[in-house]
């Protein structure tokens, strides 16, 4: 059998040494749907500040196709959400291949309620060794309401 060990936990910005991956240079991009004024590469590129929203309501799939395995130290994820009082579920999964399962990396609830609390800051710091595929699967609202996802920032080291 063969394992490995997922562990995160809070850390401040990446040491100097620890720069963010170039995802838009090692990877192609799969989404469910797109919102044109809030483009997913708003949300990957380290410039943008904008981050991505669906044109469709309900779930949605963000993953990440490398060109080449990949190891991540560490996951970051922001979301933001000013307008709306909902709990999002989130699950973030890998693969070695774009045809092999998925393992959970983490899943993960949180509650917005503006003005309070709209956002939602997440900092992993994982060992995974040769990640083809990684997926980012967001459910806006487990009430079942039919509200529009989003995502800040992805980040990975």
């Amino acid at each position: 059998m063969r394992k490995s060990q997922i562990t995160w936990s809070p850390q401040g910005p990446p040491p100097r040494d620890q720069a963010w991956m170039d995802v838009d240079r090692i990877a192609s991009v799969e989404v469910s749907s797109e919102d044109a004024d809030y483009p997913i590469e708003s949300a990957l590129v380290q410039e943008e500040k904008k981050g991505w929203r669906p044109a469709t309501l309900g779930m949605q799939t963000i993953r990440l196709i490398f060109d080449e395995p990949q190891k991540l130290r560490r996951i970051s994820l922001v979301f933001e959400d000013t307008e709306n009082s909902r709990t999002q579920e989130f699950v973030l999964r890998w693969s070695p291949d774009i045809d092999r399962p998925f393992r959970d990396i983490i899943r993960q609830q949180w509650n917005f309620s503006p003005p309070d609390s709209v956002r939602e800051a997440e900092d992993y710091s994982v060992e995974l060794s040769g990640v083809k595929v990684l997926e980012l699967m967001i459910i806006p609202d487990k009430s079942g309401g039919e509200l529009r996802a989003s995502l800040k920032s992805l980040r990975l080291s």
